[in-house]
């Protein structure tokens, strides 16, 4: 292969012209090569381009052919003087900062060359407008050939976000969080209603009661962990509990927020069951449940249910008669549970109560040896799947069992055969079953209430 190394190529007669190879040849331009146009490039299939120049004009100027401009009118009008119309010449304008609407571009024609057909000087006044203008010839002179605004660039739409475990429906992400995490939001929308979070934030369920060997007064069942859903229709669909307040989703923001999942309160030996621990997400916080109250022989205290987002069940501390614990505790609106139940006398024995559900309060004793079940808890598809949660646990008297609220199956053991108590589920907040010591040689440990969850979800179509 032969080379020619030369510093320039001219034609021989002045202003000629010089052709390189023939028709069918092919010229290679090798990788790193660079080809500078300082004059007008014709026939290359380009016309209508430009060059754009990032130096922002921000006062009159005239246009070159060939280049692009970015226009800031922040601090007024301006106008735009057209170059000398030769056909192919292109001249593009772009609005730099979203000011033409306030301040417009005036564009100047050259000499009696035309705009559109016309001799009027056209007027940008759009905001984030971009024009390109390319000379045709005398009858037309300049025509617009492509135009847009800065709004039809697509702009995040939905928020994007990192935590917990993420499942997706059609239409929502969903963040599930069943032990401490951060979520945390790395976009949001430019549409504002995009940017709801709906939430379910549930506390750990309260433990059962205990009771001292060969009782007959049983324990009481542990509270629910506090429940609260908020969420905005249509932009995060589902069916939602009952306790869902009407447009009462959060915000999201680009921040993290620290995630804290309640641990569920744990059963003691003959005495009252300790409550659930708090779960939080941003601003909402729901309180855990109230233990179930023991059947002991001192002090009195231990058969008084404790507060919580539910309230424990009472039962017969000693020579006392067990209270109620009260749910709801902090108040919130909607409220975040409900009270347990006290301890009763029934025909001939005394009857524990059940702990305090969300949807629900305690259910008192009943007959046959029984103790009070559980008040309900609250089912929603916050998490694509119809769940109930926050259960309180059932009440333990003499050899039979009870149910626990739906949601957090604790229940009362059966005291002939020495079975544990049930405990609340884990992530649904339930409560713990009181543990009757009737016919058992040893004391009893109430059931442990169930951990919390919080679930996050939000639109992404």
């Amino acid at each position: 292969m032969s080379e020619i190394k030369v510093n320039k190529i001219s034609p021989r007669a002045a202003c000629g012209t010089v052709t390189l190879g023939d028709s069918g040849d092919t010229f290679t331009i090798p990788a790193g090569a660079t080809i500078t146009n300082a004059g007008t490039a014709n026939g290359f299939g380009a016309t209508g381009a430009v060059n754009w120049q990032t130096t922002v004009k921000t006062s009159g100027f005239t246009a070159v052919a060939g280049e692009g401009y970015f226009v800031n009118t922040t601090g007024g009008e301006i106008s735009v003087n057209l170059p000398a119309g030769t056909a192919g010449a292109v001249v593009g304008i772009k609005d730099y900062a979203g000011t033409f609407d306030t301040n417009k571009v005036t564009l100047v024609q050259n000499g009696s060359d035309k705009i559109g057909g016309s001799t009027d000087n056209p007027e940008l006044i759009d905001e984030g407008i971009a024009v390109t203008l390319v000379f045709v010839d005398s009858t037309q002179g300049w025509l617009v050939t492509d135009s847009g605004l800065q709004s039809e660039v697509s702009a995040p739409t939905f928020i994007e976000a990192t935590g917990g475990t993420i499942t997706n429906t059609p239409t929502c992400r969903i963040h599930t969080f069943t032990g401490p995490g951060t979520f945390q939001i790395t976009r949001i929308s430019t549409v504002a209603a995009n940017n709801a979070l709906a939430y379910m934030v549930v506390a750990g369920g309260g433990a059962g009661g205990g009771a001292n060997a060969g009782s007959t007064g049983g324990a009481a069942g542990g509270g629910a962990g506090g429940f609260r859903e908020g969420r905005n229709n249509p932009i995060t669909p589902y069916t939602a509990s009952p306790l869902a307040a009407a447009c009462s989703a959060l915000t999201g923001t680009v921040d993290s927020f620290p995630i804290t999942v309640g641990a569920a309160g744990t059963g003691q030996n003959r005495d009252k069951g300790t409550n659930g621990s708090p779960s939080t997400f941003s601003t909402i916080t729901s309180t855990g449940g109230g233990g179930g109250g023991a059947r002991a022989p001192s002090p009195g205290s231990v058969g008084n249910g404790a507060d919580g987002g539910s309230g424990g069940g009472g039962a017969y501390g000693a020579s006392t008669c067990g209270t109620a614990g009260s749910g709801n505790t902090p108040p919130t609106t909607p409220p975040q549970g409900n009270n347990g139940a006290a301890y009763s006398n029934f025909e001939s024995g005394s009857r524990p109560g059940g702990g305090g559900g969300a949807g629900a309060a305690g259910f008192p004793a009943g007959g046959n040896c029984r103790g009070g079940n559980g008040g309900t808890g609250v089912t929603t598809s916050i998490n694509a799947t119809p769940t109930a949660f926050a259960g309180g646990g059932g009440g333990a008297a003499g050899p039979a069992p009870t149910a626990g609220g739906t949601g957090g199956p604790g229940g009362g053991a059966d005291g002939s055969s020495g079975a544990a108590s049930n405990a609340g589920t884990v992530n649904t907040g339930g409560g713990g079953g009181g543990r009757s010591g009737a016919g058992q040689s040893c004391n009893t440990t109430g059931g442990n209430g169930g951990s919390g969850i919080v679930i996050i979800r939000y639109k992404i179509g």
